[in-house]
């Protein structure tokens, strides 16, 4: 019986070294009491944060001297605890990692609206009088920004010490349906017997036998049936406290305050589901070409991850994919690329599949410590396109940290997408480019074209869901399991047209974590498109170091507005342009592998 391989088993080559956070729980422990302390001195400065110019600066020193620390402490709690997310001492300390952090907000939230009794013209006279906050201009114009939707002192202490309960929803989910939800085994076509995991179903999923994909779909949307009571109401309460906060900073809507924070305008949403709504036959194309490539009559669900090509993906082990993903970002400059080649060689890395680990894959770390990747590699081609994304963000961490100070070295989501999908990018130019083996190639073709589907337009899929959702949730109608049920199945049956829908494809927004992070799924979408034309202006030497210009884009972190980085770059994403030309490349590739078929 094929099992998953227990955390010991696996060479610590392939695990990622928390040593640049602490050396041991023990030495998180001494360091967590001490930030514990470190709170209550803080308070001191409530009610004399912009007294003078050079109070004001030393609050925000202390304040980003205390973050830095909150940020190590949850961020080793929260790897340790997906190393196995079974293990309740690492859960314990994940809890109180998550209640420490509530409680750094809570100690801090004085802070803006202190700041926000400024006016801009009292802004630019301390910074004359202190000319080290000049370092903060933005961060000061974003406050002031936020301004009619920050709340008092007091409400604003209240919100933050309520971070750990708003939370709660998407952490239950996640404990739910990665520790507690066990999915059945199956028999594969050889004989073996293979535990059907959240990790492993896509790749299942890919297997070129038919009756066996449908018996994996079937019994993985069965087991979700189990649990749709508690994942319906995990949902329900999460877009219900969306609602609660937005009513509490004074948004219309839930849309509105999160597309809010990172100064993100409506239409840029508005535009990719237009956009993408108006180019479905594309994606109609795309499922209508798989169709013929299997050779059914009809397209069911269990066939949407089926490579269009032959034989299941070559075999591409995780030290191979390292050197691919290594040349293939060669265009972004030797620095880059070099920097990138000694991460992985310093254990960012967490390489395979474990029992209990964390499903899925994401990039971590703080200021003060190196980049981590969490991946589950599965030695096929989607792993090593995975492996690039996430070195994406890595390399992203890495250039803003050694360029900004710790107030702009964080990004928005908003633009982290781009970094990750532009090393996806280029990976794929890469291979189609160099690699001779022509079943990689195709198969590398057969993957890029599933990503443009997965991201460009599932997310997008995704992002009309939860906007339709929380519109009806707002409107006052409830959200059962069936009427979410419901709303998911008639746009899948939009967006997939030519295949044909069953029950259980209903229940796919089960399994979505994303959904817990409210709109935030559209922004992949955006990423991509906005990737799709750095590329081109990149491999094309469009104006002057085009890839000099993308990497100071990465190495401003957030000093500026997204879209306003962005246009730096290049980039307009207020408009239909870089949709369009994602959509236009997409529509060249599904040309490609039809002359290749």
């Amino acid at each position: 019986m094929s099992s998953v391989s227990e955390r010991t088993e696996i060479d610590e080559q392939y695990k990622w070294d928390l040593d640049s956070l602490f050396a041991s729980d023990e030495e998180w422990v001494t360091r967590y009491e001490a930030v514990e302390a470190d709170l209550d001195d803080f308070r001191a400065y409530e009610g004399r944060v912009i007294e003078d110019a050079e109070t004001l600066c030393s609050v925000l020193e202390a304040y980003e001297e205390l973050m830095r620390e909150v940020a190590n402490v949850t961020a080793y709690a929260r790897m340790r605890r997906d190393e196995d997310t079974r293990d309740g001492e690492t859960q314990a300390m994940f809890t109180r990692a998550k209640s420490l952090s509530a409680a750094a907000a809570s100690a801090t939230s004085f802070i803006e609206p202190e700041i926000q009794e400024l006016e801009k013209s009292d802004v630019e006279a301390m910074i004359e009088a202190q000319p080290e906050l000049g370092d903060y201009e933005h961060f000061f114009d974003d406050i002031l920004r936020m301004k009619p939707h920050t709340r008092s002192t007091e409400v604003e202490n209240l919100l933050a010490e309520l971070g750990e309960v708003t939370g709660a929803s998407g952490e239950i989910y996640n404990m739910l349906a990665n520790a507690d939800m066990e999915f059945p085994t199956v028999e594969t076509p050889d004989g073996e017997s293979k535990q059907i995991t959240l990790n492993n179903f896509t790749t299942l999923q890919k297997h070129p036998d038919r009756a066996f994909r449908r018996e994996v779909y079937e019994a993985f949307y069965d087991e979700w049936e189990t649990v749709r009571n508690a994942v319906g109401a995990s949902y329900r309460n999460s877009v219900k406290t969306d609602e609660k906060l937005t009513t509490a900073r004074n948004y219309d809507s839930a849309r509105e305050a999160a597309l809010n924070e990172p100064n993100v305008p409506p239409v840029v949403y508005d535009t990719l589901v237009e956009t993408v709504r108006d180019n479905i036959d594309r994606l109609h194309r795309h499922a209508e070409l798989k169709r013929e490539a299997i050779g059914a009559e009809e397209l069911r669900m269990w066939d949407l991850y089926v490579p269009m090509v032959e034989g299941e993906s070559p075999e591409v082990p995780y030290d191979a994919a390292r050197e691919y993903v290594t040349e293939a970002v060669g265009p972004l400059g030797e620095s880059y690329q070099d920097r990138l080649a000694e991460g992985l060689d310093s254990r960012w890395v967490d390489v395979y599949e474990t029992a209990g680990k964390q499903s899925g894959a994401y990039s971590s770390g703080t200021y003060d410590s190196q980049p981590y990747i969490l991946l589950n590699y599965q030695d096929d081609v989607s792993s090593m396109f995975t492996l690039a994304h996430e070195l994406g963000h890595s390399m992203h961490s890495e250039l803003a940290s050694k360029s900004q100070p710790y107030v702009y070295a964080d990004y928005t989501i908003f633009i982290a997408e781009i970094a990750s999908t532009v090393n996806e990018t280029l990976l794929t130019h890469h291979l189609l480019e160099t690699v001779e083996d022509e079943h990689l190639r195709r198969h590398v073709l057969n993957e890029y074209l599933e990503r443009f589907r997965s991201t460009l337009f599932r997310q997008t899929m995704f992002a009309e869901f939860e906007h339709r959702a929380h519109e009806r949730s707002e409107a006052g109608e409830p959200l059962t399991p069936d009427a979410l049920d419901d709303l998911y199945h008639e746009l899948k049956g939009e967006y997939y047209e030519p295949a044909v829908l069953d029950e259980s494809i209903a229940r796919e927004w089960m399994r979505i974590p994303h959904f817990y992070r409210s709109f935030y799924v559209y922004q992949y979408a955006t990423g991509l498109s906005a990737a799709v034309a750095l590329v081109e202006s990149i491999r094309n030497g469009e104006g002057s170091d085009p890839a000099g210009r993308y990497r100071d884009f990465l190495s401003s972190g957030s000093r500026g507005y997204p879209l306003e980085l962005l246009e730096t770059a290049g980039v307009d994403m207020t408009s239909s342009e870089p949709i369009d030309r994602a959509l236009a490349v997409y529509g060249e590739y599904l040309d490609e592998f039809e002359r290749l078929a």
